[in-house]
């Protein structure tokens, strides 16, 4: 069937929607609205996309380093077949989809008939393409838990061969495709090394810390990797993510995954944005571009006015700061997915408290069951075109140096 308008061959869309389900098919409506919204004429970077990297295990186990640990990798095997054991760290449960209701999520298992490229950058171009996104920044998915493997050695050298796999085979193969490279925060020495061996690389546009961990990001050991990324102008991201199973955990406490959910991905980064904010860490490396990545922005809000109430009657506990908590949390960078639109008025005054025309990028999280079109922000009643237009692209324009 042609579509009249744009002369196009519409595809015929499924009855349901898998894991199975063609991309273009489950963004075929968003699709549409780049059309109907005219988002073409916008630069759309989306700073927070995913893929699934254990459907690709076999070949990042290749690139594994330690022969040792590549080793116990290829043993974790069921009915013949390769499995990703060796990085099983979360207690996040897997239903996710709700007896099959929402796709994708586990991972796409969709067809890709050209093996070349690569099926993940085949998969990326048509989410790429359907949601009118410039540039996209590519995050692994299972690999955000792998913080808390008790085996430190096992996370430098899972996260090494993942790097240098998507560094070889996914990032040349598109220039729309970039990055932020894991850095195995659990061991310092080896975040440098990962800088040194990295931060030239094609598509890498800075590093990423995920924020599941025990690790404060304000002791000393990590000053020489802040001044490292300083220097050469890359910024450090801190991703938000699941973790429900820690026994000792407030979450613990938590009966339903929804609870979990909403509280679990900004806690994450709020522990850590305290401890970076409250220990001067914006004064010490004040050139140094920082963002918290999928936690929403509801949480800001609450940081600004609850850490300047604490800081103004207890200061002599904070003594490296020259200013208010907030107006260090005004000059980071936030990104945009899961926007909470419940209210628009406290919508639109949390986008005052953190000054989102300029710190705000948006993200869609795909292709996770509550991920965000570009749409979500273009209509944002309170927004000017210029915001809408920073939000969109201009702001991580500057930072990653588009």
């Amino acid at each position: 069937m042609d579509d009249a308008r744009t002369g196009r061959t519409a595809r015929p869309l499924p009855s349901q929607l898998t894991r199975q389900t063609d991309t273009r098919d489950v963004l075929a409506r968003a699709a549409r609205q780049t059309r109907e919204k005219r988002l073409e004429d916008y630069l759309i970077v989306d700073v927070d996309a995913h893929h699934f990297e254990t459907q690709s295990w076999g070949e990042i186990v290749e690139y594994i380093p330690d022969p040792v640990i590549r080793d116990i990798a290829n043993n974790f095997r069921a009915n013949g077949r390769l499995t990703p054991g060796l990085i099983q760290t979360s207690a996040w449960p897997a239903h996710q989809g709700m007896g099959g209701r929402l796709a994708h999520d586990g991972g796409y298992e969709e067809a890709v008939d050209d093996p070349s490229p690569h099926r993940e950058v085949v998969i990326a171009r048509r989410a790429i393409e359907a949601m009118g996104i410039d540039y996209q920044v590519m995050f692994p998915t299972p690999m955000l838990g792998l913080g808390m493997h008790p085996e430190l050695d096992v996370e430098v050298a899972v996260s090494r061969g993942y790097n240098r796999w998507l560094c070889e085979r996914i990032l040349p193969a598109d220039d729309r495709i970039k990055t932020l490279i894991y850095l195995p925060f659990n061991d310092p020495p080896a975040c440098e090394a990962f800088v040194e061996e990295f931060a030239e690389k094609k598509g890498v546009v800075g590093f990423m810390i995920t924020s599941v961990r025990y690790r404060p990001v304000h002791h000393n050991s990590y000053m020489r990797l802040y001044a490292m990324l300083q220097e050469r102008g890359l910024p450090l991201s801190f991703h938000g993510g699941p973790y429900w199973g820690a026994s000792e955990g407030f979450l613990r406490q938590v009966n339903r995954f929804l609870s979990a959910h909403a509280l679990s991905f900004p806690l994450s980064n709020m522990v850590h944005l305290a401890n970076w904010v409250m220990n001067g860490l914006n004064e010490r490396f004040p050139k140094l571009p920082v963002i918290w990545i999928e936690a929403g922005i509801a949480w800001l809000a609450f940081m600004t006015m609850r850490f300047d109430n604490e800081y103004l009657m207890r200061s002599s506990e904070a003594p490296a700061l020259k200013r208010l908590p907030s107006e260090y949390i005004r000059e980071m960078y936030y990104t945009s997915q899961p926007m909470e639109m419940t209210n628009m008025e406290l919508l639109e005054a949390t986008f005052k408290a953190f000054s989102a025309e300029t710190q705000l990028l948006y993200a869609s999280d795909w292709p996770h069951w509550d991920f965000d079109v570009p749409s979500t922000i273009v209509d944002l009643p309170f927004l000017s075109e210029q915001a809408k237009r920073n939000i969109l692209g201009l702001n991580a324009q500057r930072i990653f140096k588009l």
